[in-house]
């Protein structure tokens, strides 16, 4: 989820790796739809939302920012009774093979429809992997609950077991979308709220993005974290350290360890990849943001910062370069058992 920065050869590697601009080319032109009432079948479809530039502009409520029309792969499992569902987003490199192929394979022979966002492409941006300003994170999670808001109308589609999945980047919008503030903020109708949320490899957990945990900021609806120990990327410490912090303030969590796993583990390819220009956040950066207050403070010794302390902080103690990826099947299978087990419980309540 982090900037790349270095040789053209590394970005090359690392950009075929991602396969992105091959899963765009597959793609067929979305349907344009404003809700799912008519029950569509599995297809690609684009729908409403907007382009928040900030967590202030999220937190003023839907619409805010520029007008977007994401895109979203639905697939859903034979029969014709109600289901639950997952709404995926992706990480820095956008959608990928495995979101359209392996994913929807694993949830539909479960009884669980998926919904795959591809939030960039419609954007005119096939990755943020090299410039994460190119699409503001708020944005992330406008689309997600604009998705959750579409989905809620399918006739097959529980509104009531809907759940949140997000990757690498995409584990922003999953944490920040059970924090009951932002949730509010968005003016879902009947109270519609995700039915759980689901952070696999998560970015997040540490840096800017990291909130200061108390009771009240997050809701009750339950939190899966799946990470694998062996990730340089977005390291998997604070997440654990976070997850245990979000339990303790009123929140059911699960931490699920993957042994051996690399960031971005459910990739299709399985080849090792040393991305020597990645920008990382090291685990130990002090940052946390107040979502009350909006601002920062040193989440070791609870010192409240300035803007140009925080900024300073950021630069001189939160920032290291050098990551890798690498895809494992024996990994995600471990994931997917994980996810579904959990899913399995929550939409059973």
């Amino acid at each position: 989820m982090l900037k790349m920065q270095g040789l053209a050869s590394v970005l090359m590697v690392f950009a075929a790796w991602l396969a992105a601009p091959a899963v765009q080319a597959q793609t067929p032109a979305p349907t344009l739809v404003s809700d799912f009432s008519a029950g569509p079948p599995n297809g690609v479809y684009a729908f409403a939302s907007s382009t928040p530039r900030s967590l202030p502009e999220l937190l003023r409520g839907p619409g805010t920012g520029e007008p977007a029309q994401p895109v979203g792969h639905l697939f859903l499992p034979a029969g014709e009774g109600k289901v639950g569902a997952v709404i995926f987003v992706p990480g820095s490199g956008g959608i990928y093979g495995a979101m359209l192929d392996y994913w929807p394979r694993q949830f539909n022979a479960a009884g669980i429809a998926l919904f795959a966002l591809d939030m960039f492409g419609p954007r005119g941006v096939a990755s943020t992997a090299e410039d994460q300003s190119q699409v503001p994170f708020a944005a992330d999670t406008a689309d997600a609950f604009a998705a959750l808001r579409l989905l809620a109308t399918h006739p097959r589609i529980d509104p009531k077991r809907i759940a949140v999945l997000g990757t690498s980047r995409g584990g922003i919008t999953a944490i920040r979308s059970a924090v009951e503030r932002i949730a509010a903020a968005q003016k879902l109708p009947d109270g519609l709220r995700f039915a759980a949320h689901i952070q696999v490899y998560a970015g997040g957990c540490v840096g800017g993005f990291r909130l200061l945990v108390k009771p009240g900021v997050f809701g009750k609806k339950p939190m899966l974290w799946v990470h694998g120990d062996a990730d340089d990327y977005a390291p998997m410490a604070p997440c654990k350290e976070y997850a245990s912090l979000i339990e303790q303030a009123g929140t059911s969590t699960e931490f699920v360890v993957i042994d051996g796993a690399r960031h971005k583990f459910d990739a299709d390819g399985q080849r090792y990849v040393s991305v020597r220009g990645a920008q990382r956040t090291l685990a130990d950066c002090p940052l946390q943001q107040d979502i009350d207050t909006l601002g920062y403070s040193d989440r070791f010794t609870g010192a409240r910062l300035t803007t140009a302390a925080m900024q300073d902080v950021s630069k001189s103690r939160c920032s290291a370069v050098g990551a890798s990826v690498q895809g494992s099947t024996s990994a995600r299978d471990a994931a997917a058992k994980a996810i579904l087990a959990f899913l399995a419980k929550v939409y059973a309540q």
